[in-house]
């Protein structure tokens, strides 16, 4: 993986950066994934990149919060274009 493929797969470093703070909380790190989610380019695989992600700093930092909340990241979609809200899903 290289240096450019990290940077658009976290363009603004937030996940990176997030392993920076010192004390940071499971809670933190979860509302720092929710906005990295959200600010996220639509033609980028989400999935994809979060792979990318834990492949570089899980194996580093494999106790690290963020490490835990990219790896419960893997097991959910996460693509904002197939969102279904209300009681869609709910459903299933």
């Amino acid at each position: 993986m290289t240096a450019e493929q990290l940077k658009e797969a976290d363009p603004s470093g937030v996940i990176r950066e997030s392993y920076a703070i010192e004390g940071v909380s499971l809670q933190d790190c979860r509302i720092i994934f929710f906005n990295w989610v959200i600010a996220r380019r639509t033609e980028r695989d989400t999935a994809e990149d979060v792979a990318m992600l834990l492949a570089v700093y899980g194996t580093d930092f494999p106790d690290h919060p963020m490490t835990e909340v990219l790896r419960e990241g893997q097991g959910g979609e996460l693509s904002a274009n197939g969102r279904r809200g209300g009681w869609r899903a709910r459903r299933g």
